[in-house]
Parts: structure tokens; C-alpha cells; sequence
């Protein structure tokens, strides 16, 4: 008898490697074990060298860490893992505290899975609740010689690759998560990158990828719930520089700057020299026709929740927008400047606007765009549910992109659509040739808003084809189901912003709530309960405290002086420590509308104090977020039926005193436009100019206690304004 077998061999146990410091190279297959609790890249090119082809790398949890304990975030430097082998598996890593975490070029059939790239480098942000800082902004414009990561930092870089997979990647606490740079071919899905200040993923010269089932929720800047909403150039999704054909779906990209930030780019408008392979020609400009971010389709994700607006798509050809869910965001759901042949089909628009900027503002804002059609969607209580328009625009005019692709706000379909309790359903403005047909108006204020040239060019029937629309026979990737998995945190009432990034809903957060002249009170966020509260104050009977819950309130019963006090609450993760101060005073003020400009003759402009409308207020503190309202939304009304001050061109005066210790003392203000203040009737802050929200510091002594008087003159030319004054010991 002949017996048959087979002959069995082990699989071989990949080795471990130790990295215990810094330029360890990988060639082969491994696990990791890091037996540092810190590794400096000293040569900022990586710590660990990943050049091996065809392997496996895994770290089985270990945490590489770039930073001492002492380190800011907006310190950290260098390179975590460096990767440029082919076909590498990178699985199970942790890599926090550099500028990027993993680095990866050249790298086809690249696979990352499992990591955690969380705690990697951030910006330290300048602005605060009551006034935006224009330092904290991104410029998010040139990326050809990597400024995103030498800038800005990344949890993962890639660049030049082809057929990448990340998957199941988590960031928190950093500034971008996922960056790819000409990267084509590659899905990522999965992936939970939110709560940072930047980008949650951003592509770059990067097309045909598919973008599935990540969360990219709260990645922002730039906002202070009622007060500004800026956003400052963050998104959930960033897409620049011509990126086509990319398949976004089901992902929830909520509480963003924007949620998905998509700018065809300066190359592809003409503002940067293209390659010499274009041919281009004072006379020969053709390169630029149909130039941008093209083919894309966004199909079902949620873009809700913006500080700005839920999808910008601007200098764009032949985009797909469908069954998006797009709800409360500031400015608009869909900003489409310059897009051309947009289909946008059975999206969900609701209470989008209430921020807005101007006329911009709503649902679906679109300037000079041609060709678009826009089907069967729902719109609900927008500002406006959609806004076409045309208005001179001589630089954009004038590049190669404007001269080849035309600007007019020509031939777009108005389709199916149905509008209810908007305030507008339909804005047009030097919009020619619109199809307005078969809509559905229910309790809307204003159904047509149109000019001459607009309204003589509506068309009421369609003189092409309806649009056979179908929905694109695209299989999402992943098994999350990131959409609604945050819906406990709808609203951007709850994007709160600290110095570093947004709040993440998690860790323990003491803040303050409410802040009246005898009444502060505190709020312990998070999942921890407050286990202990210790008072100090130079008299404690002058400051009370009550602790309820999470909610902490401090009152005091003093009267005409200042006083201050520190608090400290533990939780299970540690004490948090806080100080303030009580200023209970009466500041008398009022505001005026003006003509003359104070810069000019600031005796005729005070003089408009009393020869024009005015309202007058008395106030616990000087803490006026006028905002883009005007004096009303800082709750200086006039009296009666009487119309309120104009939103801009208003000036303010205001008047207090109080009693304060010896000791060195320090004004703080912070104002939008111009201020003077005057302490014991001597200037000791002026800057009378044009200027975005600007701090002014100035200290005194005072060699025994006292009270001082001081006296505030400000004017508002345009815009955001802002005037606030505080007290604080300098010593």
C-alpha cells in the first residue's frame, strides 16, 4: 500500500524588534516593542526607518512618543515612522508627540491599519470666545513642497503612492489627521478622526479614491458659539488642487469649519505657473478648460452643523451632490462659487443660514455658475433655501480659469424641489436663463426674489430633457456606521473651543457659563463628577460657593470693589485650577450712530453722541460682543418702537468706577475698531484705527486702596466689533 502525505512546515514567528532610540531601520517582517518612554527624531528624517518591501510590521499596541512630558504640543518636531518600502503593513501602532506621527513616501500598496496617531503636533490658537485671532488661520493654498506637514503637522503623511488602504485609524488631540498628497487609487475607511483643529482628512493632487464610512466630526477653528464663525479654513474633508473622481460616502463630517473644503486650486485657476507640459501661451489658454476638482460624487454623508458651510465646492466641473444631510450650518449648506454642470439630487436642507454673512446664506448659494441642476431636494427653514447670482468680479474675470471657463450665472435648473417656513425659496441675482419648474412652496415669506434680468429670463417649462437621475452604483467600504453615532452632540452650541482645538466631550472640562458682576458660575464637562471644591479669596466671606451636580456657582455680596478668588476642583483624573475676579460695577453706556469719521474729526464725531440716534444702557460689566448685529445683540436697545442702531458706523461711550487694593493692577480690553481709554482722566490705551479684534494691555499701581474712574470711547466702521474691558493683578 502506497501511502500518501503531506509535509507540514511552521510558519515562521516574525522577530521583535527594540527601539530604543533614534534611525532604526526595518528590512523584514517584525514586531515592535518600544523600551523608551520617549525617542527624539535629532534628525527630524524618523525614528524608525520602514525601507523594507513586501512586509509586516507590527507594534502590537506599543506607544512611540516623540516628547518629553514637559513639552507643548506646538513644540513637538520630527518624524515617528518613516516609511518608503512597497507593499509595507503597518498595523497596531501608537505614534503621538512629533510634528508627523508616520511619514510615508513612494510607497504603493501601502496598508495602515489599527494605529492610533492621536497627541501629534498642534497649534497653540490665539483666539478666544469673545474675539477671533487672525494669526490662528490656515492657508491651506501650496502644498507642492510638503508646507501642510512642515506647517501644520499630520498624524499620517502620504505622498506619491498609488493603491494605499488606511483603515480603522483613531486621532484626537492633534491638528490634521490624515493627509494624502498625490494620491490616487486608494480607499479610506473606517477612520475616526475628530475633535482636532485642522483637517480630519485632506488630499492633495489626489484623485479616483473612495472615501467611506469615516468620522471626521469636530475638526475646527475659529468659532465661538453666537459670537464669531469663521472657521478659519478647517474642515472635516479638505480636497485641493485637482482632485478628481473621488467617491465620498457615508461619512458624518459634522461641527467643521467647513465639513467639506474643496478648492479646484491656484495652478488649475492660473494664479500659479503650470507645468511646462501644458503649453500654455498668453494665446493659448486652452489647458484651463474644464480645469479643477471634477467627477466627484458626495453621496449620502452628513455635512450638518459647520461653522460655515457644510459643502464648499468652488471652480468645479461635473460634480455629483446626492443625499447629503446638510442642518444648522452658519453660513450654508452648499457654497458653490464658479461650479459648473453641479448635480445636486435628493439632498436635505434645513435651518441653514442663521450666521450667514451678508446675502450668503442658506441652502444652496452658488455665484456664477452655469449649468447646474438641482433636483428634488428638501429645503426647511433656511435663510433662503437657494441663491444664484452674478456680480462683477474683475481679478477672478481675468485669469486663464475665468477668460476659458466663462463667469455668467447662466442655464441653471430649478427642478422638483420642495421649500417650507424658508425665508426665501428662491434668490436670483443677474441670473440668466433659470428653468423654475414643478417646486413646491409651503408657508415660505418671500417665494421669488428676483432682479429685472433675472426675472425676464426665468423659464417655466424645460427646454431639454428631464434629468434621469439615479442613484451611482457605489458599495460603501467599511462596517462602521459613523452617521447619527454622535447625535447627543447635535448643535454647534456645543463646538467649544480651548487653546488648543475643540472640546471633545470626554475628558473633564471646568468652564465657565455664566459670568454676571456678583454671580460666576462653572460647569465640570465631561463624563467625571466634581469629587472636591477648594476656595481661596483674600476675604472668603466675600466670596460664597455651591456645588449641585457638575454646576458650580460662586457669588459674591461685595459692593464697589473688586475681589478676587481661586478655585480648584478634583476629579478622578486630577485637580483643575481657576481664577477670576469679581468686579461689581456700574458702567453707564451709550451708543450712537455717526457720519463723520472719528479718525478724521473725532470732536464732531463726539458731538453726533447727542445730535443722533442714540441708545443708552447700564451695565455690570464691559463686555460688549456686538458681533455683526450692532449694539442690540450686546443688549443696548433702543427704547420703544424706535428703530435700533445700524450694524455698523456706531460709536460707544462708557463710564464706571470701583474700588480696588494696593498692589499692580492691569486693563485688558479687546476691541474692533477703534479705542481710548482713559484712567483717572488720563489716556492710557489708544489705538483710534481700523482693526481686527486687538488685546491692549496696561498696568498701574496703586500704593494704597483706592477708587478709580474710567472712562471708554469706541467707534465700529464695519464688519465684526467688539469692546471689552477687564481688571486683573499683574503681580
Amino acid at each position: 500500500m502506497l501511502l500518501l502525505g503531506l509535509m507540514c512546515t511552521a510558519t515562521a514567528v516574525p522577530p521583535i524588534v527594540v527601539v530604543d532610540r533614534d534611525n532604526i531601520q526595518i528590512t523584514q517582517s517584525c514586531s515592535i516593542s518600544i523600551d523608551a518612554d520617549y525617542i527624539i527624531d535629532t534628525d527630524n528624517n524618523g525614528v524608525l526607518h520602514i525601507t523594507g518591501n513586501d512586509i509586516v510590521v507590527d507594534f502590537n499596541g506599543s506607544i512611540l512618543h516623540g516628547a518629553n512630558s514637559t513639552q507643548m504640543p506646538d513644540t513637538f518636531t520630527g518624524i515617528g515612522v518613516r516609511i518608503t518600502g512597497q507593499h509595507v503593513t503597518l498595523k497596531n501602532a501608537h505614534v503621538s508627540g512629533y510634528k508627523g506621527g508616520i511619514y510615508a513616501t513612494n510607497t504603493n500598496n501601502l496598508i495602515i491599519e489599527d494605529c492610533d496617531i492621536s497627541g501629534n503636533y498642534q497649534q497653540r490658537l490665539r483666539s478666544t470666545p469673545k474675539a477671533e485671532d487672525g494669526v490662528d488661520w490656515l492657508y491651506p493654498h501650496n502644498n507642492d513642497n510638503n508646507q501642510w506637514l512642515t506647517n501644520y503637522g499630520a498624524g499620517i503623511y502620504i505622498e506619491d503612492s498609488n493603491d494605499v488602504t488606511v483603515t480603522r485609524v483613531y486621532a484626537r488631540n492633534g491638528q490634521n489627521g490624515i493627509i494624502l498628497d498625490r494620491v490616487n487609487d486608494s480607499v479610506i475607511y473606517d477612520n475616526d478622526c475628530s475633535f482636532i483643529s485642522g483637517w480630519g482628512l485632506a488630499l492633495w493632487r489626489s484623485s479616483n479614491n473612495i472615501i467611506s464610512r469615516n468620522a471626521f466630526d469636530f475638526c475646527i477653528r475659529g468659532y465661538s458659539h453666537g459670537v464669531y464663525n469663521r472657521g478659519q479654513d478647517s474642515a472635516g474633508l479638505l480636497m485641493f488642487e485637482q482632485c478628481s473622481g473621488n467617491v465620498i460616502t457615508e461619512n458624518s463630517i459634522t461641527h467643521g469649519g467647513d465639513g467639506i473644503f474643496a478648492f479646484s486650486g491656484r495652478e488649475a485657476l492660473g494664479e500659479k505657473v503650470p507645468p511646462k507640459s501644458a503649453n500654455v501661451t498668453d494665446e493659448n489658454i486652452e489647458w484651463y478648460r474644464g480645469r479643477g476638482n471634477s467627477g466627484n460624487i458626495f453621496l449620502g454623508n452628513d455635512l450638518s452643523y459647520a461653522a460655515a458651510h457644510g459643502l464648499e465646492l468652488t471652480f468645479a466641473f461635473n460634480n455629483t451632490i446626492a443625499q447629503n444631510r446638510m442642518v444648522s450650518n452658519a453660513i450654508c449648506g452648499i457654497w458653490g462659487g464658479y461650479s459648473k454642470a453641479t448635480t445636486i439630487v435628493k439632498n436635505t436642507f434645513k435651518d441653514n443660514g442663521d450666521m450667514a454673512y451678508g446675502l450668503e446664506r442658506g441652502g444652496i448659494n452658488i455665484e456664477h455658475g452655469r449649468d447646474n441642476w438641482i433636483q428634488s431636494n428638501t429645503f426647511e427653514n433656511n435663510a433662503c433655501g437657494i441663491h444664484l447670482w452674478w456680480d462683477p468680479d474683475v481679478g477672478l474675470t481675468k485669469t486663464p480659469w475665468g477668460k476659458i471657463n466663462g463667469v455668467k450665472s447662466f442655464r441653471n435648473v430649478i427642478y422638483g424641489n420642495t421649500f417650507t417656513k424658508d425665508k426665501v425659496a428662491i434668490h436670483l441675482r443677474e441670473s440668466d436663463t433659470t428653468f423654475i419648474v414643478s417646486n413646491e412652496v409651503t408657508n415660505v415669506e418671500v417665494q421669488l426674489l428676483a432682479d429685472e434680468l433675472s426675472r425676464s429670463n426665468i423659464k417655466r417649462h424645460l427646454d431639454a430633457p428631464e434629468l434621469n437621475w439615479s442613484l451611482p452604483e457605489y458599495e460603501p467600504l467599511g462596517e462602521t456606521r459613523p452617521i447619527g453615532a454622535r447625535a447627543h452632540l447635535a448643535g454647534r452650541k456645543n463646538i467649544i473651543m480651548t487653546e488648543w482645538g475643540p472640546y471633545d466631550w470626554q475628558s473633564p472640562l471646568l468652564t465657565l457659563v455664566e459670568k454676571t458682576a456678583d454671580r460666576h458660575v462653572y460647569r465640570m464637562l465631561g463624563k467625571e463628577q466634581i469629587q472636591s471644591v477648594s476656595l481661596k479669596a483674600h476675604n472668603k466671606d466675600d466670596v460664597k460657593y455651591d456645588l449641585v451636580g457638575s454646576t458650580l456657582t460662586l457669588t459674591t455680596t461685595a459692593k464697589d470693589k473688586l475681589v478676587e478668588y481661586a478655585i480648584t476642583t478634583t476629579t478622578k483624573s486630577g485637580p483643575q485650577r481657576v481664577s477670576n475676579t469679581f468686579m461689581p460695577m456700574q458702567w453707564e453706556v451709550l451708543c450712537f450712530s455717526y457720519e463723520t469719521d472719528p479718525r478724521e474729526d473725532v470732536k464732531a464725531w463726539r458731538k453726533e453722541a447727542t445730535t443722533h440716534q442714540n441708545a443708552k444702557a447700564t451695565l455690570a460689566s464691559l463686555d460688549l460682543t456686538f458681533a455683526m448685529r450692532g449694539p442690540s445683540n450686546a443688549g443696548i436697545k433702543t427704547e420703544g418702537d424706535a428703530e435700533q442702531l445700524p450694524d455698523n458706523h456706531f460709536g460707544t461711550f462708557a463710564d464706571s468706577s470701583i474700588t480696588l487694593p494696593a498692589g499692580t493692577w492691569r486693563l485688558k480690553t479687546t476691541s474692533d475698531d477703534g479705542i481710548r481709554v482713559w484712567l483717572d482722566n488720563k489716556v492710557v490705551i489708544d489705538d483710534w484705527t481700523w482693526h481686527a479684534p486687538t488685546p491692549h494691555n496696561y498696568e498701574f499701581t496703586l500704593t494704597h486702596p483706592r477708587k478709580i474712574t474710567l472712562h471708554v470711547e469706541h467707534f465700529e466702521l464695519d464688519g465684526y466689533a467688539i469692546l471689552t474691558l477687564e481688571i486683573e493683578r499683574a503681580e
